[in-house]
């Protein structure tokens, strides 16, 4: 993978560089360029894959790689891009949800051994310090797993509230022992997202796969090669998507595909916002030409 986030920048980055030099002709020489897109390519895999670097660069990194797909993917023909959009949502839809889907069975694994998913992932700021909250979080994924067996054990009401106060107990101690440490000023409610939210990362920050990212940016571009408007209205059906999405994560707390909800939204405005727009533009000429 970090092989392919190097070639992705290098060559994919470097043919983008080399039209916007045309573009706006930039003096630059061939060494020069080569040196500077080397860098950036290696860089980039360190920052994403090899060393823990400020996570703003680690995600420009990741959004410059979505960005780079993406705009390779606006080149395929307007109907071979809105068939692989939705095929690709309905997987992943499948791949999330059903019980041998192969993302499901991903995260599940990375739960049980402890340990971030290997994978492209762009991981929101987290919301609590990682000095002053590692044990916590670590109390927290050991109730989440915990919580999870007892779950799939166990099937009737008394157990399952059992269950509960057995899974609670490790995370109340962990902030009860951080106050007496004075690590932290009060002890705060227990918030059941940070023990079943699979969507979450280890600092409780939400994780949302990268291909995710591509796929609303294919989206955006191939309306970007219409009109603005258009544009505008994908955009804003995208992000009314995600909202719904991490709704339903609140709601039924566990893991959720990120791309269909938002990719429906998106198809829908963009064929709705192209009708719309060319009945709105034919009356327009229709009244000009009767006036």
């Amino acid at each position: 993978m970090g092989f392919s986030s190097f070639i992705v920048l290098l060559f994919l980055g470097g043919e983008i560089a080399l039209f916007l030099i045309r573009k706006f002709s930039v003096p630059i020489d061939c060494f020069t360029f080569l040196v500077l897109l080397f860098n950036f390519a290696a860089v980039g895999v360190f920052a994403v894959f090899l060393s823990k670097m400020a996570i703003i660069v680690t995600q420009g990194y990741l959004v410059a790689i979505g960005m780079l797909v993406a705009y390779w993917f606006t080149l395929l023909p307007e109907w071979t891009t809105w068939v692989l959009l939705v095929a690709l949502a309905l997987y992943d839809l499948a791949a999330v949800l059903l019980p041998v889907g192969p993302l499901r069975l991903l995260v599940e694994l990375a739960i049980s051994r402890d340990e971030d998913i290997p994978a492209l992932v762009y991981e929101a700021r987290p919301v609590i310090n990682h000095d002053q909250g590692s044990g916590e979080y670590e109390g927290q994924r050991r109730a989440w797993r915990r919580r999870r067996e007892l779950g799939n054990d166990s099937e009737s009401d008394h157990n399952i509230g059992t269950s509960d106060a057995e899974v609670t107990a490790p995370l109340i101690q962990n902030r009860v022992s951080s106050v007496v440490d004075g690590q932290e000023s009060s002890v705060a409610s227990t918030d059941n997202s940070f023990l079943e939210g699979i969507g979450l990362g280890s600092s409780g920050a939400i994780k949302l796969g990268l291909g995710d990212f591509i796929f609303y940016s294919v989206l955006v571009g191939r309306a970007a090669m219409y009109d603005f408007m258009t544009v505008y209205a994908c955009y804003l059906a995208i992000i009314a998507g995600l909202g719904v999405t991490l709704m339903l994560l609140a709601l039924y707390q566990q893991a959720l595909p990120a791309l269909p909800v938002s990719i429906a939204f998106g198809v829908l405005f963009y064929f709705l916002t192209r009708l719309l727009l060319e009945e709105f533009v034919v009356q327009c000429s229709l009244n000009l030409v009767m006036f």
